[in-house]
């Protein structure tokens, strides 16, 4: 496999350079250009690489078969990966490197100094001797999820090389703006045609995650009175003030720097205001779904009191569900679950079964009937200037997606 792992790392390279950043702002879908651009170019490749019906729709999405070569019947499988980066971090002239045969010391990644150290991430150190890709330290570098984009085509190429391995049909699929919660919105799930699928969209060697996080946006609007401040006595109401008074009144433990595994969190993820206007907007999490209803009281709790000091409706809340945890889809399937355990432990790696303490795509996959697991890619700290991705782990992806599809092949004969 040599050559198509070299193939791979190329293609990363290559895909990572191309800004698909989606658009939280935008009307559109998907939400930016330069998915659909890109997507185009994806399809191209597929299909050069032998991916026959590789198309992408209207909507950015792109599926593809790898027909079966076996006589009898094997479940179809499917693997997903979304195309799309987010906005938060730079996006732009994102220029990856590689560091070959890491040595353990700091990865210095240009020359202003910019590094990832061992001492704030000492998983560096599982690393030594391997193939580090990283960026220069100015852009993130979109392991999440472009890894995952290639590790599929990878064992896609590998399939379409070697049809002595016997497999049912599989089933990819590529998807935008997943990292603004839309990567679903318009996908075909009976078009797809796969029995399940995994999101390959997780971190490290081994991770496997059937947990999210219950889900939910709440935006606040507030309004304030604004007036001249040398005669504000008693006529002023400050609409920053009172957004920065709402955010005190939710629990302090419960906010993401306090919370780790199974604990929920309020998340103000962005304020903007002034004396007259502010607004807030709120990402609320948590695993179960009795606490999950109670943090949304708890918010509905807040916006009351406040219109109750200031006697009116000057805090306007609306508050919606983004997504459901997907372990109750996923349970009464936990084969998809166990078979993947299981190819992990036939390829010497320890399964590591955590919650997902963010958004997937496989959430609202289950949640229209398409159970969705979430394997590894390989990357770390995804969504920052300090994300990197060893080569190995790569390789280790799409050694278990193989495995995968070798196991259900066998089980089914």
């Amino acid at each position: 496999m040599e050559k198509i792992f070299n193939d791979m790392v190329d293609r990363f390279i290559k895909y990572c350079k191309v800004d698909t950043a989606s658009d939280p702002n935008s009307d559109t879908y998907p939400s930016s250009g330069s998915q659909i651009a890109f997507g185009k170019q994806v399809a191209k490749e597929m299909r050069d690489l032998g991916l026959k019906d590789a198309e992408i729709d209207e909507y950015g999405y792109i599926m593809a078969t790898i027909p079966s070569n076996v006589d009898y019947d094997v479940p179809t499988i499917g693997f997903i990966a979304h195309m799309d980066i987010i906005s938060s971090v730079p996006t732009d002239n994102i220029q990856p490197q590689i560091f070959k045969d890491y040595d353990g010391s700091d990865l210095v990644l240009n020359n202003d100094g910019y590094k990832i150290s061992v001492s704030d991430f000492p998983v560096l150190k599982n690393y030594v001797g391997q193939d580090i890709i990283t960026t220069d330290g100015k852009t993130l570098l979109g392991a999440d999820d472009k890894a995952g984009m290639v590790e599929i085509l990878a064992l896609a190429e590998y399939l379409l090389t070697n049809p002595e391995i016997k497999h049912g049909e599989l089933k990819i699929g590529f998807t935008p703006d997943e990292e603004i919660g839309q990567g679903t919105k318009y996908f075909d799930i009976e078009k797809f045609g796969a029995d399940f699928a995994y999101t390959v969209d997780g971190g490290e060697v081994g991770s496997l995650n059937y947990e999210t996080f219950n889900a939910a946006t709440a935006k606040i609007k507030i309004e304030g009175s604004n007036i001249h401040p040398g005669s504000a006595k008693g006529k002023m109401v400050s609409a920053i003030l009172m957004a920065m008074e709402l955010n005190s009144l939710l629990p302090e433990a419960q906010k993401p720097a306090y919370t780790e595994e199974y604990e929920g969190f309020f998340h103000l993820n962005w304020v903007d205001g002034n004396v007259d206007k502010a607004e807030m907007n709120y990402i609320i999490r948590d695993h179960d779904r009795d606490k999950f209803n109670r943090k949304k009281e708890i918010m509905v709790s807040a916006v009351e009191f406040m219109n109750k000091k200031y006697q009116g409706d000057r805090v306007n809340l609306d508050m919606t569900d983004s997504y459901k945890n997907m372990r109750e889809k996923i349970e009464p399937v936990m084969h998809i679950v166990n078979t993947a355990k299981k190819a992990m432990e036939n390829l010497g790696i320890k399964p590591k079964i955590t919650p997902v303490r963010g958004g997937t795509d496989g959430a609202r996959f289950s949640y229209k009937g398409l159970p969705c697991p979430n394997m590894f890619t390989g990357g770390h700290n995804a969504h920052g200037k300090s994300e990197f991705i060893p080569v190995q782990s790569m390789e280790k992806a799409v050694e278990v997606m193989l495995e995968v599809v070798k196991l259900y092949t066998k089980q089914n004969n």
